[in-house]
């Protein structure tokens, strides 16, 4: 047999899969894929943007990662496993003669998920060390209130849709004068489960027979 006729005889051994986007975006379609198993598909990531979901291009930007952890029938669900913001638009925003203050953060929400998220703001004119430390203290102060109040949804929401961001920089800006507040980027680090909190990873394994 040619090679040729291996490769297409393996093709026709998969089944093509429906991937969905998590609840909180609504379940809706972001990808097809092919697999010979359907086990093997566990784990797996999906990168799409907002903007492929909310169809708003000015949201083109928020990179978002979902990753498959189940399987039925021919239906793929995912759940939500980080954002981050292109860097392309991260290097239009940042101007010259100006600071940047990042924080970057461990935090638990109120229904158990651990994530660790990096919060950014940009000010208007360079400013001072002293000045720099207070705000990225308000920074990590906001990101983990915010958390221990929210539930992983809801705390997904904020961060994408900007909510978090808006919190930040009206309490940062009596610091210092900001231009902008962006919550960078964002990665599951434990889910809650039945058997209580885990690793948020996911081994693909093969079922015993």
């Amino acid at each position: 047999m040619s090679s040729r006729a291996v490769v297409k005889d393996k093709w026709k051994m998969k089944q093509w899969y429906t991937v969905l986007a998590p609840p909180v975006f609504g379940n809706v379609v972001i990808a097809t894929t092919p697999a010979d198993k359907p086990w093997k598909l566990l784990g797996r990531t999906f990168e799409v943007t907002l903007f492929d979901l909310t169809g708003d291009f000015s949201q083109v930007h928020i990179h978002l990662k979902f990753q498959a952890y189940e399987v039925k029938d021919d239906v793929v669900y995912t759940r939500f496993k980080g954002h981050e913001l292109a860097r392309d638009y991260m290097k239009s925003i940042i101007r010259r003669k100006s600071s940047k203050v990042a924080a970057i953060v461990n935090v638990t929400t109120k229904d158990g998920y651990g994530l660790r998220i990096t919060g950014v703001a940009l000010t208007a004119f360079r400013c001072k060390t002293s000045q720099k430390r207070a705000i990225r203290k308000i920074i990590s102060e906001v990101i983990v209130n915010e958390a221990s109040n929210k539930s992983l949804d809801e705390l997904i929401q904020a961060m994408v849709f900007g909510n978090l961001a808006n919190e930040v920089f009206q309490r940062a800006k009596k610091i210092y004068p900001l231009r902008k507040v962006e919550i960078y980027k964002s990665k599951l680090l434990t889910i809650q489960t039945p058997e209580g909190v885990k690793k948020a990873v996911i081994v693909p394994q093969r079922p015993e027979s």
